[in-house]
């Protein structure tokens, strides 16, 4: 044991003494190239003198970073996240005057803006050196996880499994924001994941589930986290009583809903047992919060959703590579823009102004702050984790769901998930990992682009009152837009549009393809009878819109050429909103409940053969209502876990069979051929919930399924039991054969 301390001991000292080395011979270069940069004094050294003053500075730069840039970061905690961003560099700079003024004999002059280069290539260099020795040496970084991961949970307390005992296995979520089933499907064929190709080749099964009518990240995560998104009719909504536009990216707002989901379900939710919550708009009940945008209006150390910012800015080689990343991806977007006009792609919508920033904000910051702090979290062996990476999302709504631009996208997002994965290797526990996302993205031009005006220029004219002559552009609501917002504690929204007047004008909002219209002046729900006596064109004008496929009013579902389908009358909503997906009906319905849906609830027209929509935002790849891929996100597991489908695994969750659909369950016991019974599907953020609270469970039971309650209300017909796959029909990667009753995901 005391040679193989010894040993250890002796590998790490060789390695500091070659990232030393290399320090010194940077150094020495950049000394050759910057013309303010000099490692001698006035009157000439010789080479000898030179290479150790080159040490002496590099040593000295070394052992400050170590030491001094830890309690710096530290001290500047509360700096919004952005500004600590661009600190790095001159703070970095700062240490490395420092270290030379420690040089003897003044050998050595830099002027303070060459210091940051200098600083920030040093960093680099000596981090890409560490590494590339610690992946060299298997051994060595094995033992320095473990390592790491022994001496969080002695700060935690000896928190854990006790020495020698087995921990049950943790359940790592990682959400992939906007990433559709047939988004995932192509990505997998087309080899730009090969990560989560190979996981469907071996061990794991993918399937679609559908939303609610609000397909959007705020009522799907809530319902994902907590249990409950009921009462959220969309992104955005106007609720009356309080006169506010209540906004899923708003801080205030994702508080209050997160409040009112905590009580209705009275449970703190997923994450409450040693649970880890990063980059979400809510916490989901975890302890362990970073980039969590329900707690980040908090302010002080309170709101210790920002501690993931210090974790990663910790390393200053970590802000150098994320600094240098986030330049490219703003070059790349800049390219990208200029070739989608150059060539006259259509849709397209403006991609100026700050976009840029905010998109390699979502692709390079906020997802390497995410991905260090799940790292951090599989090291610690939490138990549960649940991880939000918006890139795809981002780019999808300004450059389509389909192309080069978010296929680059998904290729990164792979390499984050394999790393995750190379690093839950050497955890303390093993980990189920769960891929899954909140909604997907339906294509199309947007509704300003095709028709000339927005939907409040409709609504105004429909109401009589005066139109402006230049068409405005709807803000778009994507969600990196807050938390970057978030990260310079800068509030949301928080304008005309989030406290609108109580005057007769109509609010109109949109979320996606889902347009929402309230009467401040009406008090509660407006009946339909009101509004027509009121705005006598209004509702005519809306529903015979060629953008507009249905609207929805006090139990009404009117659309084109007036057609009206009563919600309370079996088959007419059915009939009506056929064309927008199997439990379109339902979904509305659902929503019709909520005491804060609008007066008017619009969808946008939807056209089955392109899957095309028509964003009331400027999106040309959007989310939020009904109609083609937005409603069909994925969920992807280790086949390890119970399946999902409760007609495989009846009575494991009494409340799942709450959000099936009831068009897709098991076919009738007269049914002349069993073999040919559907799987019910998923359906609503609720429903998945209730899956991964049965998933948690199973890490300390038995993990083969569950034989049917004899009798039980959820049991299969007589004489049909659950068949037993037979030998050989595991996993492998393919879809079902033609010919064989198909299960609607990839095996």
């Amino acid at each position: 044991m005391g040679r193989g301390r010894w040993r250890t001991a002796g590998s790490a000292l060789v390695r500091v003494l070659l990232v030393w080395a290399v320090s010194t011979l940077t150094m020495l270069v950049l000394a050759g190239i910057l013309p303010d940069f000099r490692l001698q004094s006035d009157d000439g050294d010789s080479l000898t003198q030179i290479g150790l003053t080159a040490a002496w500075a590099a040593g000295a730069f070394g052992l400050l970073s170590a030491l001094v840039w830890p309690l710096v970061v530290r001290a500047l905690l509360l700096v919004p996240a952005l500004v600590l961003g661009l600190l790095v560099f001159f703070l970095n700079g700062s240490l490395l005057l420092i270290a030379l003024g420690l040089i003897p004999d003044g050998r050595s002059e830099v002027a303070p803006e060459t210091a940051v280069v200098v600083a920030a290539v040093m960093s680099a260099v000596a981090s890409a050196t560490s590494t590339a020795l610690a992946v060299r040496d298997d051994e060595a970084y094995r033992r320095r996880l473990y390592r790491l991961a022994d001496r969080r949970r002695r700060r935690q307390g000896g928190a854990g499994t006790p020495r020698g005992a087995e921990a049950p296995p943790g359940l790592l979520l990682l959400q992939l924001d906007g990433v559709g089933y047939e988004v995932l499907r192509h990505a997998c064929a087309d080899a730009l994941m090969p990560t989560v190709a190979g996981w469907l080749e071996h061990g794991h099964r993918a399937r679609p589930w559908r939303t609610d009518w609000s397909s959007q990240t705020g009522a799907s995560q809530l319902g994902i986290l907590h249990g409950s998104n009921f009462d959220v009719p969309a992104f955005r909504w106007y609720e009356k009583h309080t006169g506010e536009v209540m906004v899923c990216n708003r801080p205030t707002s994702a508080a209050e809903l997160q409040r009112r989901a905590i009580e209705r379900t009275g449970d703190g939710g997923l994450l409450t047992l040693d649970g880890a919550s990063r980059g979400n708009l809510f916490s989901g009940g975890a302890d362990q919060l970073a980039l969590v945008l329900s707690v980040s209006a908090r302010r002080g150390r309170a709101n210790r959703s920002r501690a993931g910012y210090f974790a990663y800015f910790s390393d200053p080689a970590n802000a150098v590579r994320t600094a240098v990343s986030f330049v490219a991806e703003v070059v790349r977007e800049v390219c990208q823009s200029v070739r989608a006009r150059i060539r006259g792609d259509r849709p397209r919508v403006s991609r100026g102004g700050l976009y840029p920033l905010i998109r390699a904000f979502a692709t390079v910051v906020e997802r390497d702050v995410v991905v260090a702090a799940v790292i951090g979290d599989v090291l610690a062996g939490r138990s549960a984790i649940y991880a939000d990476l918006v890139a795809y999302d981002e780019v999808a709504h300004h450059s389509g769901p389909r192309g080069r631009d978010t296929d680059r996208v998904l290729e990164r997002l792979d390499r984050s998930i394999a790393l995750i994965a190379r690093v839950a290797e050497h955890a303390p526990r093993r980990y189920r990992i769960v891929l899954l996302s909140d909604h997907g993205q339906s294509p199309g031009e947007t509704f300003l682009g095709r028709y000339g005006l927005t939907l409040k220029d409709l609504v105004r004219a429909g109401c009589g009152l005066p139109v402006s002559r230049r068409a405005g552009r709807t803000r778009s609501g994507a969600e990196a837009r807050a938390a970057v917002l978030a990260a310079l504690h800068r509030p949301v929204e928080e304008d005309e549009e989030a406290h609108p007047g109580r005057g007769s004008e109509p609010v109109v909002l949109a979320s996606g393809n889902l347009g929402l219209i309230s009467f401040p002046g009406i008090p509660g729900r407006a009946s339909r009878a009101r509004i027509e006596r009121a705005h006598p064109a209004l509702l005519t004008t809306l529903a015979n819109h060629p953008g507009v496929g249905f609207l929805l009013v006090d139990g009404v579902v009117l659309g084109r050429d007036g057609a009206v389908a009563r919600l309370d009358v079996p088959g007419e909503a059915e009939a009506l909103l056929a064309p927008f997906g199997p439990g379109a009906a339902e979904a509305v319905r659902r929503t019709d409940a909520f005491p804060h849906v609008a007066d008017v609830m619009v969808n946008s027209a939807y056209d089955p053969r392109t899957g095309a929509v028509h964003a009331f935002e400027e999106q040309i790849g959007s989310h939020g209502g009904l109609g083609g891929d937005q409603g069909r996100p994925f969920l992807m597991w280790p086949t390890e876990l119970s399946d999902p489908d409760p007609c495989l695994h009846p009575g494991l969750h009494p409340g799942l069979d709450q959000g099936l659909h009831p068009d897709q369950g098991p076919a009738p016991a007269s049914d002349p051929d069993p073999d040919l019974r559907q799987v019910r599907e998923l359906v609503g953020a609720e429903a998945v919930h209730a899956v991964l609270r049965r998933w948690l469970r199973e890490a300390d039971g038995p993990q083969v399924p569950v034989a049917p309650p004899v009798g039980g209300a959820a049991a299969e017909p007589a004489g049909r039991p659950v068949e037993e796959p037979p030998p050989g029909s595991g996993n492998s990667g393919s879809f079902p054969s033609a010919g064989v009753p198909a299960r609607d995901e990839i095996r």
